[in-house]
């Protein structure tokens, strides 16, 4: 084998002799050339294999196929192909997405594990034939695995994560999302032996309760991202610790943990002051109260679901337009306190004018034009949600966009009555709502 030139050994580019009479060939340097193949994606690299002999050797060269996302191929791929790319690919990959493959199993993925042993990225959401045996050959052969994506992988159990924690010790990204037989012993075992976490992905695991939480606290320090969206066991007990234990968090959903109170948005206020992300729709025990403490310490906030926080009041309104200058999306919708005067606070507030870029108001019945008049100002407002909102009328929508002309408006209107028919002719008029 002669030598080397960027991961491509001299004999390799003795594929292209003079015979060879495209221009391209002969002008440019096969070096270069295989650095502009670097660029393309999967089904231009695969054409590009098909155009001579020496592209194909350009081509399928491993260094080009360090990313590999076949998402858009999903309904043809199959163990065999995952294989064949695992051999092709060797030591040189190091992302990869089979998301949505459902043809991708375990006996596949073992193969890919011991090919590819520098991966760092896999994301396998979906894959659904895959068991905690494909967690196993990651753990044996895939140390330097980072980022893992086991959502709605529904046969994934406590020994996965026993495995991964044995194995895969620099693991930072981990989504177990819907793998609803996870409890807090797959939980432990994971913290314990993967202190560089710096995000959990737990939706829908419908198992954990307040101790799985507490051993996040006590294990990840370096915790940026927890989801725990619909997980309804968990209380304020177990987010205490969250908190407490997880200064650097920045974005948190509890979005449907409908039993945790005030006392959350306290500990998050107190412990957590680079909060840029909060997810509570469904936390009807949410109060101005909570909101008021997390507003006044956690500056950075820039995403807020409020969905059906039915107890919160303009006075939450206020307290974010004073403290919160740097949001950009929020949503109240189903807050049926809010009123013109909390939007008027917000549309004066220092996010107005050049950050707030979504704000859903649907099913506030207190909403009337008014508020739209007080939003005319937020120049960056791409999006605003007005579903139900019965007070606003069309007339408030068109003075709006003549301030905002590029703003998306979601609202409907119930149809007006049609006119009587004349001479039994058939009705012309549509009884549906009218979109905006």
């Amino acid at each position: 084998m002669g030598k080397e030139i960027n991961g491509v050994s001299r004999s390799r580019f003795e594929m292209f002799s003079n015979s060879d009479e495209a221009v391209i060939n002969r002008k440019l340097p096969k070096e270069l050339l295989l650095r502009i193949f670097s660029f393309l994606d999967v089904v231009t690299l695969c054409r590009c294999a098909q155009v001579s002999r020496a592209w194909n050797v350009l081509a399928l060269d491993g260094s080009n196929w360090q990313r590999i996302d076949l998402f858009d191929f999903q309904k043809d791929i199959e163990g065999r192909v995952v294989e064949n790319i695992s051999k092709r690919c060797g030591g040189f990959l190091r992302k990869l997405s089979l998301r949505g493959c459902l043809g991708v199993g375990d006996s596949a993925l073992r193969t890919f594990a011991q090919n590819c042993r520098n991966i760092d990225l896999l994301i396998l959401n979906g894959c659904t034939k895959i068991t905690d045996t494909t967690c196993t050959s990651l753990s044996k052969f895939c140390a330097k695995l980072k980022h893992l994506d086991l959502a709605s992988c529904t046969s994934i159990t406590n020994l996965s994560l026993k495995a991964l924690s044995e194995g895969c010790p620099l693991l930072e990204q981990l989504n177990i999302s819907w793998c609803d037989q996870v409890t807090k012993d797959g939980i432990q075992a994971l913290v314990r032996c993967c202190p560089s976490l710096k995000g959990l992905f737990l939706k829908g695991c419908t198992q954990l309760e307040d101790d799985a939480l507490k051993y996040i606290g006590g294990h990840c320090p370096e915790l940026v991202t927890l989801n725990l969206q619909t997980c309804s066991q968990i209380t304020d007990e177990g987010l205490i610790c969250i908190c407490r234990g997880c200064h650097q968090l920045q974005s948190l959903c509890v979005s449907g943990c409908a039993n945790i109170t005030d006392a959350i948005l306290n500990a998050l206020g107190q412990n957590c002051p680079r909060l840029r992300i909060l997810e509570v729709a469904r936390c009807s025990q949410l109060t101005d109260v909570g909101f008021t403490t997390l507003a006044r310490n956690c500056h950075e906030l820039e995403k807020m679901d409020l969905e059906e926080c039915v107890q919160i009041t303009d006075g939450t309104l206020i307290q974010l337009s004073v403290h919160c200058p740097r949001l950009q999306v929020l949503s109240l919708s189903h807050c049926e306190l809010i009123t013109d005067d909390g939007i008027r606070h917000l549309g004066g507030g220092p996010c107005a004018h050049d950050r707030l870029e979504v704000i859903e108001l649907d099913n506030c019945p207190l909403i009337t034009d008014a508020s739209l008049e007080y939003l005319k100002n937020c120049h960056s407002l791409d999006r605003i949600e007005l579903y139900d909102c019965q007070q606003i009328t069309r007339a408030g929508i068109k003075r709006l966009r003549t301030h905002l002309p590029n703003i998306k408006v979601h609202a409907y209107f119930a149809p007006v009555t049609p006119p009587p028919s004349v001479g039994g002719s058939r009705q012309r008029f549509c009884r549906c709502c009218i979109l905006l």
